[in-house]
């Protein structure tokens, strides 16, 4: 029987669970910029029962369901597979070098392709547990904002319900409503086309916080159409609506140390990786060949060079929180930057 082996048998197809992927499709790239730059992929995946989901992964998760896939069922001799084997698409493999948004979208039509022959495989391996948690909708992919907004929903203070104020609806910001907008839980509002929403501050570059019908609220301002913008000194907003987080850096010289205020979309508890912020260095200073250092609460500079020692520098960082006057974004560490081969910044006295 010359049948491809993609066509399923039709009873071993009925018996899978609804949830169960069918089809992946790649929608669009998005990038994420933290203290490293990246673009993740956004898959949009049907399953057995119609519905349709979006998620978001990285090229390294794709290459990493590979891996497990390979391990698991790649037969020993491809011209021979066993019961429990089967030939695996190929994934487009590891660029190290180019730009990243090009290779990004290169990568689409590839991605494409591996994913509709990986679904088209035999039903037994659709119940693979690795390949359901990588099409599996996690709860950040279902927070995430497709890219009409460009960014996550923004965190925000707790708002209250309040009266709408008494305002000169010709003096005051306010904007009028272009498009229905469903707000997701408590903190945002719900709007309809045609309102006049009264404008408090801005949240962040694409978010705002108003008023409308007594209820106070965020929204994106690409649902509607500002009529009068808030007032310079109230678009940074108030009670910590930043964007981002600021990451104080210095690079030590010879000839003197040279400053940096890196702005990275990460939150401030995060722990990144040594290889990230390495990376990151690298490119924040143009420069090659550095180390990257802490102080010590004594004030020397102790090398980094591993992600346990980054995690003893964020330690110690927390500790000496209250003894250090920061902006309410800034990380509580910092990151001294000397070149890799200069060992007379340490202090190497018994």
């Amino acid at each position: 029987m010359s049948m491809p082996q993609q066509i399923r048998d039709e009873s071993d197809f009925d018996q899978l669970p609804h949830n169960i992927p069918v089809s992946a499709t790649v929608a669009d790239i998005e990038e994420k910029k933290g203290f490293i730059d990246y673009f993740t992929f956004v898959v949009e995946v049907k399953t057995k029962g119609e519905a349709k989901y979006l998620i978001y992964r990285r090229y390294r998760e794709f290459f990493n369901l590979h891996q497990v896939l390979e391990a698991k069922y790649s037969p020993e001799d491809l011209e021979k597979p066993g019961p429990n084997t089967c030939i695996l698409p190929s994934l487009p493999g590891k660029i190290y070098i180019g730009n990243k948004r090009e290779i990004a979208e290169s990568r689409i039509p590839e991605l494409n392709t591996y994913m509709k022959r990986l679904l088209g495989l035999p039903t037994w391996l659709l119940l693979d547990e690795a390949l359901r948690m990588f099409f599996y909708q996690t709860e950040q992919d279902s927070q995430h904002q497709p890219r009409a907004l460009r960014r996550l929903r923004p965190p925000t203070r707790k708002v209250k319900d309040v009266k709408t104020p008494k305002m000169d609806i010709f003096s005051s910001p306010r904007a009028e409503v272009m498009f229905d907008f469903r707000g997701n839980g408590k903190a945002e509002l719900k709007l309809k086309r045609g309102e006049v929403i009264f404008l408090l501050r801005r949240v962040n570059a694409d978010w705002l916080e108003g008023t409308v019908n007594n209820q106070t609220g965020i929204f994106p301002e690409t649902f509607v159409k500002i009529i009068k913008p808030l007032p310079e000194s109230d678009s940074d907003g108030e009670g910590g609506g930043h964007m981002y987080s600021c990451l104080r850096c210095f690079l030590l010289t010879p000839s003197g140390v040279e400053t940096r205020d890196v702005c990275v979309q990460e939150d401030l508890t995060i722990q990144p990786t040594y290889k990230d912020l390495l990376s990151r260095m690298r490119n924040v200073f143009k420069v090659d060949g550095i180390a990257l250092n802490y102080r010590d609460p004594e004030g020397d500079l102790i090398r980094i060079l591993d992600d346990e020692d980054v995690q003893l520098m964020i330690k110690e960082g927390r500790g000496q929180q209250g003894r250090v006057n920061r902006p309410v974004n800034q990380f509580p560490w910092e990151l001294h930057v000397t070149m890799a081969s200069d060992l007379s910044v340490y202090n190497i006295e018994a």
